[in-house]
């Protein structure tokens, strides 16, 4: 029968009689430490955990926090006095953090029938949706609103051969997007081969996507093969289609309406069964009305429309993205780190993660490589300079502060939608409004959300 591990956090008196109560149940009891001392794959086996508050001051359940942030995969049973329960700070800790808790002295039957039921529901697999959740979709990672109707978009385009356009800020995941609606899609055992329009130099985009035959112009020593035909029978995703040159938009253009090319120094047409998703960091709209792309190949590639949401608009997503990366870089750590600490925690929760993605797997790989701490600080995350310096705040200095957050991220949830953003906040729209113009006036810097979002009144629900 398997060794069932379970990790113990008590003051030495009592973890000995905790311990021996365990033990006798048929369970391996470790302290802290020895759980540390483990191996990877032996701490992959512990699933359940045991604390026992003492005083139940703030220092301690800030320790406690720290420890169960650590092992995001464990639940936790808390044994109490029956007088901490008067206190709030413990009883917010014990709804928030923990599975089931005790009060002492131990009623040893259903303790123990508790402590198993924990461990069944940190074993429970998931599937289907709650996996698409957690995991992602095709490797992307994320359960926030806006991710999960992205999840939704990808099935419904993966499920046609429509040419699809996917918009999006710089690091947001548009490639994994891409390569998520090819692999739900019929073409999945075809070709996937991924284009930078930016990276190429100009004047080989041309062989790039199209190749050449031997001898058609200097250096062309052999017979090259374009990644559009390469593609042919899958997917080819072009990303940064907004920096294509005109005079190749133009080509691309009669290749999708034709779905044939011809080798650069051929005149032999090939026919193509490719589909194509493109890609593009600015608003190519903007472009074609500035003429820097052309309106027809723009809405021969814009059949299908996603958007992948910035982070600033995911925040529910942060914490479970950094500790995704942190457990996928602990390989190449020495071994130190353990998990972030509850202060990193909160300054990742508040940054505006301008680099979205791509700069929190910088950030948590740089932490995670680089620290000596046990907990990630903000300074191991390059984040130090966004930790409160600030001094003693009034009771209406804090309060317009929290009033002002609070509004600031309703309204980017709801993408500036005041009508949805006040349901959100369970108020009315004239209360919102007054609300806005108050946090505007009080001494709080204003948000650039909030007079965008005045600005547009008369067009709201």
């Amino acid at each position: 029968m398997a060794e069932r591990y379970v990790i113990v956090y008590a003051a030495a008196p009592w973890r000995m009689q905790i311990n021996g109560l365990l033990a006798d149940a048929g369970w391996q009891p470790l302290a802290v430490g020895e759980f540390a001392a483990l191996s990877c794959e032996r701490r992959q086996e512990v699933r359940v955990g045991v604390v026992r508050l003492g005083r139940g001051d703030e220092t301690e359940v800030n320790a406690l926090d720290e420890l169960m942030a650590s092992r995001p995969e464990v639940e936790w049973v808390a044994l109490v006095p029956a007088a901490a329960l008067s206190n709030s700070v413990v009883c917010r800790f014990l709804r928030h953090s923990c599975f089931d808790f005790y009060t002492l002295p131990i009623d040893t039957t259903h303790f123990l029938a508790t402590l198993g039921h924990a461990e069944g529901k940190a074993r429970l697999p998931t599937g289907g949706t709650a996996d698409c959740e957690a995991a992602g979709c095709c490797g992307m990672i994320g359960r926030s609103p806006a991710m999960l109707d992205l999840y939704r978009d990808i099935g419904k385009a993966s499920g046609v051969d429509a040419p699809v356009m996917i918009s999006g800020e710089s690091g947001t995941g548009k490639e994994l997007v891409a390569r998520a609606i090819h692999r739900l899609s019929p073409r999945r055992d075809g070709p996937f081969i991924a284009v930078n329009c930016a990276a190429l130099p100009a004047h080989l985009i041309q062989a790039e996507l199209f190749g050449h035959e031997k001898g058609a112009f200097t250096g062309a020593y052999q017979r090259k093969i374009g990644r559009l035909e390469a593609a042919s029978g899958g997917t080819i995703f072009l990303d940064e289609i907004g920096d294509l040159p005109l005079e190749l938009q133009v080509t691309l253009l009669h290749v999708l309406q034709d779905k044939v090319i011809e080798r650069l120094g051929s005149n032999r047409e090939i026919r193509l069964d490719v589909r194509v998703i493109a890609a593009s960091h600015v608003e190519l709209e903007q472009a074609v009305a500035d003429g820097h792309f052309r309106a027809d190949l723009y809405y021969r590639i814009n059949v299908l429309r996603l958007r992948t949401p910035p982070l600033r608009e995911r925040e529910e997503d942060v914490e479970l993205l950094a500790r995704a990366y942190f457990e996928r870089f602990l390989p190449e750590s020495r071994g130190v780190a353990r998990g972030f600490s509850r202060q990193a925690m909160t300054v990742m929760a508040n940054y505006e993660w301008p680099g979205n993605v791509r700069e929190l797997i910088n950030r948590v790989r740089q932490a995670v490589v680089l620290s000596e701490n046990r907990l990630l600080t903000p300074r191991d995350l390059g984040l130090e300079k966004r930790v409160s310096s600030d001094g003693f705040l009034t009771l209406v200095e804090a309060r317009s502060r929290a009033e002002h957050e609070t509004i600031r991220r309703a309204l980017r949830r709801n993408q500036n939608n005041v009508a949805a953003a006040a349901r959100q906040l369970g108020v009315s729209r004239a209360t919102l409004y007054r609300m806005l113009e108050r946090v505007s006036h009080i001494g709080v810097m204003p948000h650039p959300d909030f007079g965008h979002a005045v600005s547009f009144q008369a067009t709201l629900e």
